[in-house]
């Protein structure tokens, strides 16, 4: 599917416009995906998750998409799955797998959406992200928060085990006993603590989220789009390869990097001492 075309669109700068509950445009080789479901501080209902699984992955064969910006509207970017309406229906009896099914076919693939997207995705968590609310953000390569924006493991509150990768992506990226912490206690933690931790790169005041967003977001559309896809998989498969199978997966990104336009590109403006103009291909 285009990802411009779909059931709602937005303009200027990625404001959202129109009723759709997840606005999405192209601008300037950025996709700009917002969450518009503020009533509910934007829990995913299954429709907005298929929906968000399928821009991303049309996104990573459009060349007309070179960066990902995913964002929210409201005082929440996302407060995990929306399970109204979510259980069997009446007279239907569970069915031993279909905890681990819903889980595999509903937040496990919208993470991995994420993370196996072929373009950059930012994620401008614009206020309260909570349970996988919170691996959505995490899933994403760059992660900026406003400075009312909120983090909150909720799973255990609810007696649950959190779900949607949360272990796999907190461990990486705080290490495993603060992954511990959070989990454990649910505790909501501020965007100034998410930066010392580790989980964001950077946090803005609420007025500047967008603009940064939109800068980051451009700089990355400009840039050489096959090399930073190879980069981005090189880095989410380095803690799971012993050095060996790192060195390979790097030399083969090499070779095929450098069967590209950009490439090319990268290594003649550097002999003629010019900047080098990317055209994502």
């Amino acid at each position: 599917m285009p990802v411009d075309g779909g059931e709602a669109r937005a303009s200027g700068g990625g404001v959202p416009v129109g009723g759709g509950e997840v606005l999405h445009r192209v601008d300037g080789g950025v996709l700009w995906i917002t969450l518009n479901r503020p009533e509910v501080m934007n829990a995913l209902a299954r429709d907005q998750r298929e929906l968000l699984i399928s821009l991303l992955d049309a996104a990573s064969g459009d060349p007309a998409v070179r960066a990902v910006v995913l964002t929210a509207v409201g005082r929440g970017f996302c407060a995990g799955a929306d399970l109204r309406g979510s259980t069997a229906g009446p007279g239907r009896e569970p069915v031993a797998g279909d905890v681990s099914r819903t889980i595999r076919c509903g937040a496990q693939r919208l993470i991995a959406a994420v993370l196996e997207c072929e373009k950059p995705v930012i994620a401008a968590v614009n206020g309260t992200a909570a349970g996988v609310g919170v691996h959505l953000a995490l899933a994403c390569d760059l992660v900026l928060a406003a400075e009312e924006a909120r983090f909150t493991e909720v799973f255990v509150r609810r007696g649950l085990v959190p779900d949607g990768g949360g272990a796999y992506l907190l461990t990486r990226l705080v290490g495993p006993l603060r992954a511990k912490e959070l989990m454990f206690f649910g505790d909501s933690v501020p965007a100034a603590d998410a930066l010392r931790m580790g989980l964001v790169n950077r946090v803005v005041p609420a007025a500047e989220l967008e603009r940064t967003a939109g800068e980051w977001a451009k700089r990355l559309a400009r840039g050489p789009t096959r090399a930073l896809s190879l980069a981005k998989q090189l880095v989410n498969v380095s803690l799971e390869s012993d050095r060996a199978a790192a060195f390979a997966a790097e030399a083969a990104a090499q070779e095929i990097n450098m069967t590209t336009r950009d490439a090319r590109e990268g290594v003649a403006s550097f002999v003629e001492r010019r900047s080098a103009v990317f055209e994502g291909r």
